[in-house]
């Protein structure tokens, strides 16, 4: 099992040096550690979060290195940047070609807690294509990709 994660890890790192380079960029070694602690952590990470983590093994690297190539990796859509209202932008990977990693996410507007919602019933599918196919029809727009945000209150903040 654990093989098969570390395979899939670089299977991520090598697509997406692929599209970098497809894009006319170099791969350098701060790009490539900024790219290893994005697959390593897969998570709502901000830049500092990913400067603190690549400063550990990297430290020649620089925060304005750091913002730099992540804002290069959502320009060539290897990086989604998300705004969840806490005044800090966030950065996770691109879902795999094959979308097994799509999620929406519900954003607690008290505590600030992000949830990822992957496990998508029927209904919800189906609901998702009608409207995407909706919207292609009408405005007569390819989609290739969407990012859905609830905000309201977990179950914790919800209880208190």
């Amino acid at each position: 099992m654990e093989k098969k994660g570390l395979s899939m890890k670089k299977k991520r790192q090598t697509l997406a040096q692929g599209k970098i380079r497809k894009s006319g960029y170099r791969i350098t070694s701060g790009r490539k550690a900024i790219l290893e602690v994005l697959t390593e952590l897969r998570g709502h990470l901000s830049a500092e979060d990913v400067y603190m983590k690549v400063h550990d093994y990297y430290p020649a690297i620089g925060l304005a290195s750091v913002y730099r190539t992540l804002q290069m990796l959502v320009n060539v859509g290897i990086v989604f940047k998300f705004d969840f209202g806490d005044g800090r932008a966030r950065y996770e990977l691109v879902e795999c070609p094959s979308g097994q990693d799509h999620h929406h996410h519900f954003i607690c507007t008290s505590c600030g807690r992000i949830i990822d919602h992957s496990d998508f019933i029927e209904v919800e599918l189906d609901f998702l294509k009608k409207v995407e196919d909706g919207l292609m029809k009408k405005y007569g727009f390819k989609i290739t990709n969407h990012n859905i945000q609830f905000h309201g209150l977990c179950d914790h903040c919800a209880d208190e």
